[in-house]
């Protein structure tokens, strides 16, 4: 008997778009996930799901699937976390070299200081304070639709405020005396994005593991935010 594909797992078409995907593994996870309330909440049936919406879920291991199913031999280009997370960090660190060595010249330390620094850190502030409050109003009841519409307004919230950080960020070369907190700056921004990324997951899995992760996250974007104003405190 030949098993079902991860399209007939999530019920949908295999003409979905990539949002009918999404809606489709949020309500299923609801559904089967094993702390809902749910009579139908199951183990086997929820990992089913998960693997399903991995693979389809994701536009670029969705096209090698469907070539596969087709009888193309491809590679799949999903890499491993860990070889993703060095890339990331050896990107991140030729870049703030590059940028520090070209550029740090062009920009005097208070202009930096007032017109990036200042409003990069108020603006990740304004991150970071809710998240507590946010996630103590959804564990009440996570399944609740109108606490879960809360919480996404939130991280759509600080996805804006994100955007805005990170392009403030990016308007102005920092001068070489402020390199480290620069640094310490850039890597939070980073974090940042990547602790929103696991809380999202949390919305459509109701898995606590992405909450703990984005937490986690968050709380070494505290850290190297106290660090970047011993920094720039010692300037000043």
């Amino acid at each position: 008997m030949r098993s079902e594909t991860h399209y007939q797992t999530l019920e949908i078409d295999e003409t979905a778009t990539q949002a009918e995907i999404k809606r489709a593994y949020r309500r299923l996870a609801k559904q089967f996930h094993p702390d809902s309330k749910s009579d139908q909440a199951s183990h086997n049936r929820i990992a089913q799901i998960n693997t399903a919406y991995e693979v389809i879920g994701d536009p670029s291991r969705r096209t090698v699937y469907d070539q596969q199913r087709s009888g193309f031999v491809v590679a799949d280009p999903v890499e491993s976390a860990a070889s993703r997370a060095k890339r990331t960090a050896a990107a991140q660190q030729v870049y703030r070299y590059a940028r520090q060595a070209t550029q740090s010249s062009e920009v005097r330390e208070d202009a930096w200081l007032k017109l990036v620094y200042g409003p990069v850190d108020r603006l990740m502030g304004k991150i970071m304070s809710p998240l507590r409050t946010e996630i103590r109003k959804l564990a009440a009841d996570p399944f609740d639709d109108e606490l879960m519409e809360g919480f996404m307004a939130y991280l759509e919230q600080s996805r804006t405020w994100l955007g805005q950080a990170q392009g403030k960020f990016n308007s102005m070369a920092n001068p070489a005396s402020t390199a480290g907190a620069a640094a310490d700056i850039y890597h939070c921004l980073g974090l940042l994005e990547d602790g929103l990324d696991e809380l999202e997951r949390f919305t459509m899995s109701y898995e606590e593991s992405y909450i703990h992760t984005g937490t986690e996250l968050f709380r070494r974007v505290k850290q190297l935010r106290l660090e970047a104003k011993e920094r720039v405190k010692r300037l000043v």
